[in-house]
């Protein structure tokens, strides 16, 4: 098992389009329904392409590599990306609360013990307005609750 790690910052608005942040349902709207048919159509071609961060965190893996930030065979070294990034966007962090050095080593110590028994760790983070910050490591190869999703570092 390994860990992939996601970060993606943006317009907060952008992040609440949460119909290119799931998968279409398996089934397309009925054909009476054309403007439902064009969503469907658009959510079905941008959903595995868009970098917009997914609702269920196993899904970045569908995701192309090209959005992978880092891979790592050991859930410490993943966890200490993680810190990284958020000693480095906490100044940023529109909540004091959230800038809490010992809360953010909370955090980090909290991802390694996660990752370390197969789990994800998601975070997201109101920056400057109307800015979002949302960072993920996800294990991979096989994720623990949907194994059939591919490793993105291994397809062409």
């Amino acid at each position: 098992m390994h860990h992939h790690g996601y970060l993606w910052t943006g317009s907060k608005q952008r992040f609440d389009d949460e119909a290119l942040r799931r998968p279409p349902h398996p089934a397309p709207p009925p054909a009476d329904k054309p403007e439902l048919i064009a969503r469907y159509k658009e959510v079905k071609a941008e959903f595995p392409t868009v970098d917009l961060p997914p609702l269920e965190t196993a899904h970045w893996l569908i995701k192309p590599a090209k959005l992978v930030r880092g891979t790592w065979e050991e859930p410490k070294e993943a966890a200490e990306w993680l810190g990284q990034r958020l000693a480095e966007y906490a100044p940023r962090f529109a909540s004091e609360s959230d800038r809490d050095s010992t809360r953010l080593a909370l955090l980090v110590q909290s991802a390694v013990d996660r990752l370390g028994w197969g789990g994800d760790v998601a975070h997201g983070f109101y920056l400057e307005r109307p800015s979002y910050l949302s960072l993920a490591l996800v294990c991979c190869s096989p994720h623990r609750s949907m194994p059939e999703l591919d490793c993105p570092a291994r397809r062409p």
